[in-house]
């Protein structure tokens, strides 16, 4: 009796299961990228009347299936990342199978890679440097943040050798693991390096917020532009006196103003400018990638002949698609009224993600080299 009863209940048990796996879901796969370069994307919600897949700016309809999957391919894409979310009844979510993901303050993304042949950023098999997250209190700004710092292969922390540095900033509502998640600039100098193009160097990847509040501010306000320069000011200032200082003494990275760098794009292109421009004494090398909101009110006293005596390296660089190449060409030629020595690089693309990697890619082999005559 006793088997019967076991027997009953594990028949009993199985039947439940099958009919549970029966009426379980298939998985979505999405997204899915196939050889021709195509992408696929899924998404799951059986009661959504529409659906839109968000990329670059477009906003593509997406079909639903009988099962409540939406589906959509793509045209072929070339190949390198992509930031995309789906739409569902005019709210934006990401996508919740992939793991891929642009970070953001204000509008987080899921991410897509199409391989290709050798592109700055793909991962190879070559050595690998390190990727260190830092936390620390801002008595500045008043806040706990953070700041990654990239070492390169064969860093020892306990050589006496000394290496160059480059601080390296985001954008407006990027975080400080902007320039890793998205902008892979770790993969990048790892393959530059081992290339041979570029110096081993650390990179320093910083919050770039002086003032978090900017984050929600309304910048048509009239007094959003003394916010901005408070923010400037205060992430200058913890940049100096808290960031430096560490990197300074926990790292082996050379002091000396010729084995500096700074560079940024968007937001961080502008304060690249503010606070390279106005502290040459600290930094030889300037990089300023699509700067935003570039005045040249904070640059009047700049004298010509001083700052091209310093400055190793002036190069500003911005997409012809950017709404803010007018702005980046007036400030170059506002340099240049001023006698300064500055080189700008204009590019294909637009005021993305795309652009910078790219940016980085020709700006990181030109530092720490000898000055051309």
């Amino acid at each position: 009796m006793m088997r019967y009863g076991t027997f009953a209940l594990s028949a009993a048990l199985f039947s439940a299961f099958a009919q549970t796996a029966q009426q379980a879901p298939r998985r979505v796969l999405s997204p899915e990228v196939k050889p021709d370069k195509t992408v696929t994307f899924r998404f799951r919600s059986p009661s959504s009347n529409e659906v839109l897949l968000a990329r670059g700016g477009q906003r593509i309809p997406m079909q639903k299936g009988e099962d409540g999957v939406w589906t959509v391919t793509t045209a072929p894409l070339a190949p390198d990342l992509y930031g995309y979310s789906f739409v569902a009844d005019g709210v934006s979510l990401m996508d919740p199978v992939n793991p891929l993901i642009v970070p953001n303050l204000l509008n987080p993304q899921s991410m897509v890679h199409i391989p290709g042949d050798g592109l700055p950023w793909d991962v190879a098999n070559v050595p690998h440097g390190t990727v260190q997250r830092r936390f620390y209190h801002s008595n500045i700004v008043g806040d706990d943040r953070d700041f990654y710092v990239y070492t390169p292969p064969g860093y020892d922390p306990i050589a006496r050798k000394q290496y160059p540095v480059l601080y390296l900033l985001h954008g407006f509502s990027d975080d400080a693991s902007g320039w890793t998640a998205v902008g892979q600039a770790h993969v990048i100098l790892d393959n530059l390096i081992a290339q041979g193009k570029a110096q081993p160097m650390l990179i320093v990847m910083t919050l770039g917020y002086g003032a978090l509040e900017i984050l929600s501010a309304d910048r048509s306000a009239a007094g959003y532009p003394a916010l901005r320069q408070r923010s400037f000011s205060k992430f200058r200032d913890s940049l100096f006196e808290e960031v430096m200082p560490v990197v300074e003494k926990e790292y082996r990275v050379a002091k000396d103003r010729n084995m500096r760098a700074i560079a940024g794009l968007s937001m961080g292109g502008a304060e690249t400018l503010f606070i390279g421009l106005n502290n040459l004494n600290r930094f030889a090398y300037i990089g300023a990638f699509s700067a935003g909101a570039v005045g040249d009110d904070q640059f009047q006293k700049l004298d010509g002949s001083t700052a091209n005596s310093q400055l190793r390296l002036f190069w500003i660089s911005c997409g012809v698609d950017d709404g803010l190449l007018d702005s980046n060409r007036k400030f170059v030629e506002f340099m240049k009224s001023k006698n300064v020595e500055v080189k700008l690089r204009e590019t294909p693309g637009a005021h993305t993600w795309m652009v910078w990697r790219r940016n980085l890619a020709e700006f990181a082999p030109l530092l720490f080299q000898r000055k051309s005559s």
